[in-house]
């Protein structure tokens, strides 16, 4: 387990003051300036060398991410912060913002220094209202303070605008993010360019995750060595877990990465309702990631290789547990209706694909599809997987992959029952 003196989200469940003055207190703001005095490209090292990987669930190594972003051009340059945490299940940004707000705050300080921004936009989701209040308050405090805004005290002049959106899931992919910034319907852009070369407004863009951001100053005050100390080679440092489902206790807990499963649940959620031996499987990594089988969880440790190499991922690290009492079918048709909801309809294999796969789903529950619908829903996923402009696709049908990989016999089982139910009321 994660050792007290480890943790970076030390307010992470709201206990102490989440306003400058608490802040302070905590060592936030601590050496900022000294940091900042370092360079863009000591800073960007650094990052590199803790090995820390994007949170917002492509696991992307952030450093090398910053590295993209030009370090002479006439355009503007612009960090983006994406808060718009709608992936089902996920709830740790929320808890950021809502308790820890200077953290990110101060991590976007340092982040746009780093790659020459001047302006950082923070989207954050149109459900968030009380999230959006605290930001923006510890935002008005950190102007108040000339810790950001014009000749601030750090040397480096930074405006922060947080921006809320309206509440659609699409948004959270980067791209679309991008062009709800600009006034304009939140679809997703073709790549390339990337927007480290065309993103907001045509300039230089880097979008991070909220946590990215936020991790940013503990490491660069404790150094990239202690960072990397944690966790697992190539998965290191802490993460926000968040666990719900038939847990005793759903809580966001901060972890090592690479905790195994069982010990993140037992030790932190009171373990799985009803007993170990009552868990059906868990969603690893938010709803869009492909589930595990009961087998695997045994010794699954939660990083992103061990998950990789299970054909799932670790995401957001939304951890949802599903007990023996869960009607299988029905929790995955229930998925794939909000995918099929939130579907921008730009792509034709997502919009069509993502309707199809609901409804057949929605039979299948019922018992009422044919055994040969399962390899064609299955044939149907693959079709959508790869075959659309962004990443919103795959989300789509992964947990549909996983599910059938894992549960197909339980859909037969299901399309068995029914056969003989007709069989019988046509004897009678």
């Amino acid at each position: 387990m994660l050792a007290d003196k480890d943790r970076i989200f030390t307010n992470i469940y709201g206990f102490q003051d989440w306003r400058l003055a608490g802040a302070l207190a905590r060592g936030q703001w601590n050496g900022t300036k000294a940091i900042i005095e370092k360079g863009h490209d000591w800073i960007i090292n650094e990052i590199k060398n803790s090995g820390l990987r994007g949170r917002g669930g492509a696991g992307f190594p952030t450093g090398l991410k910053w590295s993209f972003m030009p370090k002479a051009d006439p355009r503007p340059s612009y960090l983006v912060v994406n808060a718009d945490e709608s992936e089902p299940g996920s709830c740790k940004d929320r808890e950021i913002m809502r308790h820890d707000p200077h953290h990110l705050i101060e991590g976007c300080l340092i982040a746009a220094f780093a790659m020459r921004a001047r302006t950082c936009f923070i989207y954050v989701r149109g459900e968030f209202i009380r999230e959006r209040e605290h930001l923006q308050a510890a935002v008005d405090e950190a102007y108040a303070a000339k810790l950001i805004g014009k000749n601030n005290v750090h040397g480096w002049d930074l405006d922060i605008v947080v921006h809320h959106g309206a509440g659609a899931y699409i948004c959270g992919e980067e791209t679309a993010l991008l062009e709800s910034l600009e006034g304009k319907k939140g679809q997703p852009r073709l790549k390339p360019p990337f927007p480290a070369n065309s993103g907001l407004y045509g300039s230089p863009t880097t979008v991070n995750n909220v946590e990215s951001i936020a991790v940013v100053p503990e490491i660069l005050r404790r150094g990239a060595t202690w960072f990397a100390g944690l966790g697992k080679p190539n998965n290191t440092g802490t993460k926000l877990f968040q666990i719900s489902g038939h847990v005793e206790r759903p809580c966001v807990v901060e972890e090592e990465m690479g905790i195994p499963l069982r010990e993140l649940l037992e030790k932190h959620a009171g373990g799985v309702r009803g007993g170990w031996g009552n868990l059906l499987t868990v969603i690893p990594g938010g709803s869009s990631m492909p589930c595990i089988s009961e087998a695997d969880c045994q010794t699954l440790t939660m990083d992103f290789d061990a998950l990789s190499k299970l054909k799932s991922g670790l995401g957001t690290a939304a951890v949802i547990v599903m007990d023996k009492s869960t009607d299988i079918i029905k929790a995955f048709a229930r998925i794939a209706y909000f995918y099929k909801h939130e579907s921008c309809g730009q792509c034709t294999p997502c919009r069509e694909g993502v309707a199809w796969q609901w409804r057949i789903l929605e039979r299948m529950a019922k018992g009422q599809a044919e055994k040969r619908e399962i390899d064609l829903l299955f044939d149907v996923t693959k079709q959508i997987e790869g075959h659309t402009i962004c990443a919103f696709g795959e989300g789509a049908v992964w947990p549909v992959q996983g599910f059938l990989r894992n549960f197909r016999n339980v859909i037969e089982e299901r399309i068995d029952q029914r056969i003989a139910s007709e069989t019988r009321q046509a004897a009678e």
